[in-house]
């Protein structure tokens, strides 16, 4: 990159996972963009079950997509080089540059062996080095979230998202915490003393994330935090409700949660439409119910028992990187025979994705769970073959007499047999199904749908005339960007991003006794 032009950069990382990366990282990127500054979000390696396909095809992590949507540019591969993918608690499929190239477990991944696509962990960490750099080359900041916590010392040796690539591309690290919890002063000084001299040199400061109450009561801690690391506070930010952005590695809130934090809006009609989501195994792109939540008067809860199908107007059967597996699941807890009573009584049911191809007659999977034929629940004319090539795609079409768009992201390839046509799927009764994530995010589309969902569950709910799902969705990424640019010292993040670290940060004992760089040196 010898004599290419070089953006500013931040690493934004966090003393525990869910400490607030994702949000701080999208407010920074919306708070840059508001000012102009062309910006780029990024995460060298990502573990999420919510992707997205770009616009050239390629799957990244969800959150890298609304990351991008803040700074208000095209979201692309070189935004998320890895991402893994789990299919168990031991195996995740791993996404290099947008594409699948393997199935590995955690030990081969994190391991000294090779990754897959060739190459060990040092051409991984490679690939994402130069993905950043491409990306500092074309914009004026490239804000980069870490994973986890950058302490996690078993981990540092072949870590490629934190201090790894903090190390290889020189940025200044800030580190992100959540009072909320519990332990903030706690957490910010060990993860910092934990930290190798070399790593501790780029950790720049902190932030409080999730705060209650009266600032000044913080500030006795955070002067002493300084005293005793030699490291400021960048700011506090305030816990805010129901911000309502894409999740990136779990559910916003436990089973049986509504979606939202944020109070429902009452109904346009009479009533509302209450909404089941079934809570599979390994759900993925759950985040496709988040239009629904959206709509005044629908009300979206996670489910995991027939019983709670009882006074659901639609139930929803979500995607799942384990089709076969959530088919078993739904047959022991007998959610599948509560899916055939409802399909039976005209009770409307939508199946997106994996939750589409469960719904058919039969599954061949010879790739995902390696089963082999299986009998899917019999509830849509549909037939599945797992293929070991994965479907990426943009589509755009119309359905209910409205345009609609989605994407794509699956290896099986379903034969539709009969029913009537919906999007690339097929409707029976009151059985709905496709592949397309995304599309109830079409406005005109999801009111046409929710008045077909009301009619039949004989509900007097009338969906809002006005609601724009996109037009929510940015004034959502703009009170994140209002949330760095009124409680973060901005001027003072700013020298960072664009000055890196700085000099003769002092070291906190005792540092990672076990990395090989723990004297301090340089690699």
């Amino acid at each position: 990159m010898t004599g290419q032009r070089r953006g500013g950069g931040l690493l934004v990382a966090g003393t525990t996972s869910d400490a607030g990366k994702s949000v701080v990282t999208a407010g920074i990127c919306r708070w840059l963009a508001r000012r102009g500054v062309k910006v780029a979000p990024f995460k060298g390696q990502n573990m999420s079950l919510n992707s997205y396909v770009t616009r050239d095809g390629a799957e990244i992590g969800r959150a890298q997509a609304m990351q991008a949507q803040a700074a208000r540019v095209e979201p692309t591969a070189l935004m998320n080089p890895v991402l893994l993918k789990p299919g168990s608690d031991r195996t995740s499929q791993v996404v290099l540059l947008g594409r699948p190239v393997g199935e590995m477990s955690a030990r081969g991944f994190f391991g000294s062996g090779t990754a897959a696509g060739g190459g060990g962990r040092e051409a991984l960490l490679s690939t994402v080095v130069e993905c950043l750099e491409e990306l500092r080359s074309t914009y004026d900041a490239v804000i980069c979230e870490g994973a986890g916590s950058p302490a996690e010392i078993n981990l540092r040796r072949t870590d490629i998202v934190n201090m790894g690539v903090a190390r290889a591309a020189d940025l200044p690290v800030l580190v992100v915490g959540d009072i909320d919890r519990g332990g903030v002063f706690a957490s910010f000084f060990g993860t910092t003393a934990l930290l190798a001299p070399a790593d501790q040199r780029l950790v720049a400061g902190y932030l409080v994330n999730k705060f209650r109450g009266d600032v000044s009561l913080l500030r006795p801690g955070l002067d002493m935090l300084e005293g005793i690391t030699g490291r400021r506070s960048y700011g506090v930010l305030p816990y805010a409700h129901g911000l309502g952005i894409d999740e990136e590695d779990g559910l916003r809130v436990s089973l049986r949660g509504a979606v939202r934090e944020s109070v429902v809006a009452p109904p346009v009609g009479d009533e509302v439409l209450r909404v089941a989501v079934c809570a599979v195994p390994l759900m993925s792109n759950f985040t496709d119910v988040d239009a629904l939540a959206a709509e005044p008067g629908v009300v979206v809860r996670f489910v995991d028992r027939p019983e709670e199908f009882v006074d659901a107007d639609l139930v929803v059967v979500p995607g799942t990187r384990g089709t076969v597996r959530a088919l078993a699941w739904l047959r022991e807890r007998g959610l599948a025979d509560a899916l055939s009573r409802r399909a039976a009584e005209g009770r409307p049911v939508l199946g997106i994705c994996g939750g589409f191809q469960l719904l058919g007659e039969r599954i061949e999977d010879d790739v995902e769970s390696r089963a082999g034929e299986v009998p899917g629940l019999g509830l849509l004319p549909v037939r599945v073959r797992f293929a070991a090539e994965k479907t990426l795609a943009r589509p755009t079409g119309s359905a209910l007499g409205e345009p609609v768009a989605g994407y794509e992201i699956h290896h099986g390839v379903a034969q539709v047999l009969g029913g009537e046509a919906f999007l690339d799927g097929c409707r029976v009764g009151a059985v709905w199904g496709t592949h397309w994530h995304g599309s109830l995010e079409s406005d005109g589309f999801r009111r046409g749908f929710l008045r077909r969902v009301a009619e039949a569950a004989g509900r007097r709910f009338v969906p809002a005339p006005d609601t724009s799902f996109a037009a929510l969705r940015e004034e959502q990424l703009d009170r994140l960007g209002d949330l760095i640019e009124e409680h973060a010292d901005t001027d003072a993040l700013w020298r960072l991003i664009e000055g890196g670290a700085p000099p003769s940060l002092p070291f906190v004992p005792p540092g990672h006794p076990g990395h090989p760089d723990a004297t301090g040196t340089r690699s």
